[in-house]
């Protein structure tokens, strides 16, 4: 006996559902058998994360090389769904747009930015100017895909939604065989002002060890002061 078609269904955007298209987007898969759906992370609070937003109670396991967890579960009309708004499987280089309303943008950033974002902060003590020495804390915020198409979209719709533009950068390899790394980039003060931006409250589902630099720094630049120059002896 043929199964039975399961009707389409449209699932309610809320910040925890645009959070999981966000990670999803990133470091998710959809299986070609039209059914299950993939969760890959080096960070099993992540994907404890991941389980509670979608009320999940599969078992989180490693992956093949052991190098990090993963969880998997088959739900026919999620990964329907997915498909409508522009996941597919095998995705990491033709990935485009994805549909995703305005109102929840931010949080779907956020999952972005956990999935294969990147915070980067450093003690700059090498620049001079006029035998003057200083020190600078750099915060840089990445987003980075292997389509370009993708980049290019989120680079658009961050610039619509928010105060802020970042720059589009594009990281060639050496090797010929392998494919660019497309991301965006913000420096320092439009840094702080999109982490402000998508941690926009507390108890936000979130990478909490990244939250927490993130608010850190966002703490550190409001209390800094004009640089002090020191001569060079």
């Amino acid at each position: 006996m043929a199964r039975t078609k399961l009707p389409t269904r449209n699932f309610v955007w809320s910040p925890q559902l645009a959070y999981i298209v966000g990670l999803l987007v990133t470091d998710g898969n959809l299986s070609k058998d039209g059914r299950h759906i993939n969760m890959r992370s080096s960070d099993p609070q992540l994907l404890e994360t991941f389980k509670y937003c979608l009320n999940l109670t599969n078992k989180i396991g490693s992956t093949e090389n052991d190098r990090g967890y993963r969880v998997q579960f088959g739900n026919v009309q999620f990964y329907n769904w997915l498909l409508k708004i522009g996941l597919f499987p095998a995705k990491t280089y033709t990935i485009g747009a994805i549909e995703i309303p305005n109102r929840f943008f931010k949080d779907f950033l956020r999952g972005h930015l956990d999935g294969d974002g990147n915070i980067q902060t450093y003690i700059d003590k090498r620049e001079t100017y006029k035998g003057r020495v200083y020190t600078n804390y750099r915060v840089f915020v990445r987003f980075i895909s292997a389509s370009k198409e993708h980049i290019l979209w989120l680079h658009k719709k961050i610039k619509e939604l928010s105060p802020i533009s970042g720059a589009v950068v594009c990281a060639k390899p050496k090797n010929k065989n392998c494919v660019p790394i497309w991301g965006i980039k913000f420096g320092k003060h439009e840094s702080i002002q999109l982490l402000r931006w998508i941690y926009y409250k507390k108890n936000l589902p979130t990478l909490l060890r990244k939250r927490k630099l993130a608010e850190e720094l966002i703490q550190h630049v409001k209390k800094e002061k004009r640089k002090k120059y020191t001569f060079i002896k």
